[in-house]
């Protein structure tokens, strides 16, 4: 299984994004725990591989949320690749990796260590690694509670059914007023109508109403 995931993936890839996610709703999202008394985040990566898009969204959040040391921050990062989570646990990586990295960010929270670049452990701290087939029905029911998940590039490998079921559960996992974040060549539209499609200034989202 490991020989047939392809994990193409760097820091802040398909950054437009991300900048949905950061400046839009992500803020909707904290003014609405804000009214409720809810002081948790939680966030699904699902298909991390290395693991550069949940330290990323890590990043973002530690970036992008005032008074973030009041709020309970966790991202959950999965992956069917055994080999790609023993990698992105360790949090070493190449030139490619962090090249698109902010430099801000860079010098924040990247260390150079005896020729890789290493993640700061207090963004390795915010994200827990669980290997995860998104096949596996009874592993995915559990799967509840989150307010963002990302799944980008990963269920245009899955055939129409298998895609369906996948987004199915995904929609059960997130909370009323979550969103869902698929890869650009995706559409959630095109596999279901349960999600609301919105426009956030340049960029269209999907939100669970």
């Amino acid at each position: 299984m490991n020989l047939l995931t392809i994990n193409e993936t760097y820091f802040f890839r398909e950054f437009p994004t991300l900048q949905a996610f950061a400046e839009h709703c992500l803020p909707k999202v904290i003014d609405n725990k804000k009214k409720s008394v809810n002081n948790k985040i939680n966030i699904w990566s699902a298909g991390c591989s290395t693991g550069e898009e949940p330290y990323t969204l890590a990043i973002i959040c530690k970036e992008m949320i005032d008074n973030f040391e009041e709020w309970e921050v966790r991202i959950l990062a999965t992956d069917i690749d055994k080999t790609a989570l023993s990698r992105a646990k360790i949090g070493r990586y190449s030139n490619r990796s962090i090249s698109k990295v902010p430099e801000e960010y860079f010098e924040k929270y990247f260390y150079y260590d005896n020729g890789f670049y290493c993640i700061a452990d207090e963004i390795k701290t915010l994200v827990t690694f669980e290997h995860l087939n998104l096949m596996d029905t009874l592993a995915l029911r559990k799967k509840r509670g989150f307010d963002f998940i990302f799944c980008r590039n990963v269920l245009i490998y899955f055939d129409e059914i298998s895609r369906r079921q996948v987004v199915n559960h995904f929609y059960m996992a997130l909370n009323k007023g979550g969103y869902i974040f698929l890869g650009h060549s995706e559409s959630v539209g095109r596999i279901t109508s349960a999600f609301k499609l919105k426009k956030y200034g340049e960029h269209l989202v999907y939100i669970k109403e």
